[in-house]
């Protein structure tokens, strides 16, 4: 049985750059405007793994398996009310290619994950959940 959580984010990296989007600009979702990963909530009683592969196909149309899934930590979410799920995956030319951007957000880039670090607009949660894996 999977362990009760409320969503996931994945950091999908390509070349040593991360695939973010620009949230929409819209003052009541949290951290509008900012870059994100693809994520969101769980729906159901889907996995974690489950969770973050909807969220990714959903997102961005890049459809990968559980086995792509190389890190994963149970984190707390971002707004401290329970637990999360934080993916890393290595992407593929042919996946970036063939992006089809889904209906939330603004626009989706490759961004170097040294630059999103040092973003102000990126979201604070996921520069701390990188720097824990990458940094630490």
């Amino acid at each position: 049985m999977a362990q009760q959580f409320t969503g996931c984010k994945l950091a999908y990296l390509y070349n040593g750059q991360l695939l973010v989007y620009r949230r929409d600009d819209i003052p009541e979702i949290p951290y509008p405007g900012m870059w994100d990963f693809a994520g969101g909530g769980r729906e159901g009683n889907e996995s974690p793994e489950d969770c973050v592969i909807r969220e990714l196909y959903e997102e961005f149309a890049i459809a990968i398996s559980a086995q792509r899934l190389f890190y994963r930590k149970k984190v707390v979410n971002h707004l401290n009310s329970g637990f999360s799920w934080f993916f890393i995956a290595l992407g593929k030319a042919e996946e970036i290619e063939n992006i089809i951007f889904g209906d939330e957000g603004q626009y989706w880039r490759l961004m170097d994950i040294g630059e999103f670090l040092s973003s102000p607009d990126a979201m604070p949660i996921l520069k701390a959940r990188l720097l824990a894996v990458f940094y630490t």
